[in-house]
């Protein structure tokens, strides 16, 4: 696993120990920084589910200037910290720990407004993904920028709903077993 472009282009990254965490691939993420573009450079970015930080840490590279992780299995965090010190990485970014939940709490209660929200829980868990997508649709006006999106990663043979309340999916990218659902407000 590696960064695919931007600043630390090229640098490997770990993955946690075992096989709880699964990694989004780097043609996967390649696909999904092409798909996003120039609305990385200069933005607040989510990494929800953040696994080994791969995302996140690809949208520092970018250029993003602010990215919150979020992380509750102690040997992916452990391996986001680890990521993040390797490459000297030591502001512009916050971690949680805690999970997922406290995050989305966290963002709420300060009115932090992100302008990108990727989230990839296990596959297999339908109620992470009900319940991440459908708090932001319920607090989009203080979680959520103008224009923002929200990225779900998920397995292929699993599509998301076309519509969480105010989130609209305008695109669905499949790649191998994975897909991407693009979501905006409405």
């Amino acid at each position: 696993m590696r960064v695919i472009a931007g600043e630390y282009r090229s640098r490997m990254l770990q993955a946690p120990k075992g096989v709880a965490t699964r990694p989004t691939s780097d043609r996967l993420r390649e696909t999904l920084f092409n798909v996003l573009g120039p609305l990385v450079e200069g933005s607040r970015f989510v990494d929800l589910y953040a696994g080994s930080g791969a995302v996140g840490i690809e949208a520092i590279s970018r250029g993003a200037d602010f990215v919150w992780f979020a992380e509750c299995a102690r040997p992916a965090a452990a391996a986001i910290r680890a990521n993040l010190s390797a490459l000297k990485i030591a502001g512009g970014f916050a971690l949680e720990d805690r999970g997922v939940k406290k995050m989305l709490e966290s963002l709420l209660t300060k009115e932090r407004a992100a302008e990108i929200v990727f989230l990839d829980p296990p596959y297999e868990d339908a109620e992470a993904y009900e319940e991440t997508l459908k708090f932001l649709a319920r607090h989009h006006a203080a979680v959520l920028a103008d224009g923002a999106v929200v990225v779900a990663e998920h397995a292929r043979k699993s599509p998301l709903e076309a519509r969480y309340s105010v989130l609209q999916r305008t695109r669905v990218l499949e790649q191998g077993d994975a897909a991407l659902s693009f979501y905006r407000v409405v």
